[in-house]
């Protein structure tokens, strides 16, 4: 994994409080709409992750569309594993 890209947990607050991939950027999935041009300002590729990947997944398509290089990295533990 590049050192340039930028993980993004869309969990909620009190789930990444629970556990995250060191340095990732808690913004739960609701906040992405409202955040797009700050996360189109991040350095990219930009790497999603929550629980189970689903909302992470969303996130993904939502971005996708504005042109931001991004994918699901699924679980915020798989992603973890990698880093």
């Amino acid at each position: 994994m590049s050192k340039q890209t930028t993980i993004i947990d869309v969990r909620t607050p009190a789930e990444f409080m629970g556990g995250h991939v060191a340095g990732s950027i808690n913004i739960p999935l609701n906040e992405i709409p409202a955040k797009v041009d700050e996360i189109k300002a991040m350095e990219q590729p930009i790497i999603l992750c929550c629980a189970s990947g689903n909302r992470s997944g969303q996130a993904t398509m939502y971005l996708q569309q504005f042109g931001i290089d991004c994918s699901n990295g699924g679980s915020w533990l798989m992603v973890n594993a990698l880093v």
